[in-house]
Parts: C-alpha cells; structure tokens; sequence
C-alpha cells in the first residue's frame, strides 16, 4: 500500500487524527511497540517513529502491539471485556438488562454506558430499547397484536410501549404495516466503523460513522423512503459483514447483495452505471459521463456520485479526477486511495496466479 509522507504521518499521530486510521502503523522504536495513528499514548520524537501499512509487516519487523490502543483490533470492534454481554444480547429475543444484571455479571454499567455514548452515540439502555421495539414492529407487521407485541418486547403498560414506540418510530405501533423502518447498526471495518442500514427490501445505508454529512444522508433516506431509522437488527447485515470482510481479504471482487437506492432518475442511472467499473480499475468523471451518454454533464455526474449512500459496494471510489488524482470522496481522500490501492493489489495478484 502507498503511505502518506512521514511529515503528514507524524502529524496525524500527534493530532490522533481519526481520517488516518487504517492508513499506517507507527512503530516506535524506544520502546518496541507499534501503534495506531489515533493512540493516547504519550508520542515518541519524529526521529524515533517507522511506519508500516498494516499490523502483519509491523509484527514482521519485531514490534508487539500497544496495550493502549489495541492495534491489533479492527476499529470500532467492541473491546474483549464487552464481546460476550453483546453475544448474549444477539442471542436474546427482546434483551431486558438492569444496572443489577450487568454487575452479576462482573461488568460495571458507567462502563458499558461510556462505550455506547462513544462508539453508537446512544446508552446501552437505548439500544436494548431500539432492539426491543425494532422486534415489535417486525411482529406487529407479520399480524401479531400491538398488545401482545408490547408485552413480548418487556413492557408491563400498553400506554408506556406506545408512548416509547411513537417516540422512536415517529408513528403509533398500529401503523406499522404500512409504515417503513430502516434497521441501523455499526460494523467495524479495517476503514473505521461504518454505519449500515437496511430495510425488509435490502441494504440502503453503508457510510463511513466519521463522515461529517453522514446526518444529512440519513434524513435524505428517510425522506426518499418515507421511512425512520432505528438502531436494530436485519437479516440483511450477516451477509453484508461477512462480503465486507471477504472484500478487505481480497477474496471478493463483486458484492452480491439486494439493494435498495432511492433517488431519481439520473442519480439511480449514474449509481447503475458506478457498478460497471471493474474491480481494480478507475474512470474519470468524464468518462463516466461518456458511458452514461451525456457526456458534457460530467459535474452531475460527481454530484451524484455523491449523493450515493451506500460506499465501497457501489463503487463510487473508482472515479477519480482526469488528472489522476484521487479526489471528491465523502469518506476522506486517505480511504479511497486506500481502497484502489487494495483492489489494485488484489487484481494484479490474482492476474499473476
């Protein structure tokens, strides 16, 4: 992979810029351990700092991992103290955990609020709650009654589950048969978490959680689908965490995934189009505007790449400016060239095979 500058580098490790995380690896030499750009650690001089483009060179050369900001773990991946109470809660139909339940459990509830505060932006009691009422609505639209489904998500008053339904859904639990909801949920990436979304249709949401008009494009989706987003599970997700993985592994070069993309016409036909740049090539802007056949609309034709709110599986990352150089991407400049490169890598190792 092709690395920034050491000066740029060096910056971005003072600074903990999160843009640079999944772009290097500083190992320091003082001390033998090696790092991600955004550690809290005290920071070495410029002078005593190599940097690595992943974790496997950087063990490679001799350094271990820092026991401060877990390198070695995918960001936004949930810390081993916490893994086995969110297996449980993903194994629990409508999960009810009071303070009381997380410390039998030797777990300290500040704890696991601070994580959510950060890592989701809301309280692990929000998100038991959001689960709970995403279950509700999934039954109430398969026939189930509203006050059969109020009881099933833990809630002792039907006026208390209406009230908590409505708040978070916008709308009364006996409208859910017509009424749309987006499921949200954080998967960690080598990238940064990434915010994905997904109604009964399919995949309409996969962003970059850092990216800063990420509240923008929610609230267009919801508009566009006359729907509300709501932290909760799909069956879409599995598959789409397991291809994500497959395409950072470099053994998958075609995302195979029902998707729904709202918008008009021309921004749908630009999208379409975006999905026939091949696997490890680019295209201009201008030249796809050629394929769309309107070749002077060229700057609707970035707009549009814009507005696409499903990254990496529709491949807005392949059009770079007719220069060559690599601009014009919602998720930051260091990760589309990040992905190229890893598509450009994989390509032309599967080539030489």
């Amino acid at each position: 992979m092709t690395l920034p500058d050491q000066e740029t580098m060096y910056e971005a490790l003072v600074n903990r810029d999160t843009r640079f995380e999944g772009t290097f690896i500083a190992g320091v030499k003082t001390t033998g351990i090696f790092c991600r750009p955004t550690c809290k650690a005290r920071k070495p001089k410029i002078e005593n700092v190599e940097y690595f483009p992943s974790t496997s060179q950087a063990l490679a050369s001799g350094y271990r991992p820092c026991k401060v900001c877990h390198p070695m773990q995918q960001q936004g991946e949930a810390p081993e103290w916490l893994r086995e109470l969110l297996t449980e809660v993903e194994r629990t139909p409508d999960p009810v955990m009071k303070d009381a339940d997380l410390r039998s459990r030797g777990i300290d509830p500040p704890r696991v609020r601070r994580w959510f505060t950060k890592h989701h932006g809301i309280t692990f009691q929000a998100y038991l709650r959001s689960l709970r009422l995403n279950g509700a609505y999934g039954r109430i639209r398969q026939g189930s009654g509203v006050t059969r489904s109020a009881f099933e998500a833990g809630y002792q008053s039907l006026s208390g589950f209406n009230e908590s339904f409505k708040k978070t859904t916008g709308f009364a639990p006996s409208h859910s048969a017509s009424a749309e909801v987006v499921s949200l949920e954080r998967m960690a990436t080598p990238l940064g978490p990434m915010l994905a979304g997904a109604t009964e249709a399919g995949v309409c949401l996969l962003e970059f959680a850092d990216r800063p008009t990420l509240e923008g494009q929610v609230k267009r989706l919801e508009s566009r689908l006359g729907a509300v987003c709501v932290t909760g599970p799909s069956p879409h997700f599995a598959e789409l965490r397991r291809q994500l993985e497959e395409y950072f592994g470099g053994t998958r070069q075609r995302f195979e995934l029902s998707l729904v993309l709202p918008g008009t016409e021309f921004q749908q036909r630009v999208w379409e189009v975006l999905s026939t740049i091949p696997y490890g090539s680019t295209r201009s802007y201008q030249e796809q505007a050629a394929a769309l056949g309107r070749p002077s609309a060229s700057r609707a034709v970035a707009r549009a790449n814009g507005d696409n709110r499903i990254s990496i599986v529709v491949p807005c990352h392949r059009v770079i400016a007719k220069s060559g150089d690599v601009s014009g991407y919602g998720g930051g400049q260091w990760r589309k060239r990040f992905l190229l490169d890893l598509e450009h890598q994989h390509s032309r190792a599967h080539q030489q095979s």
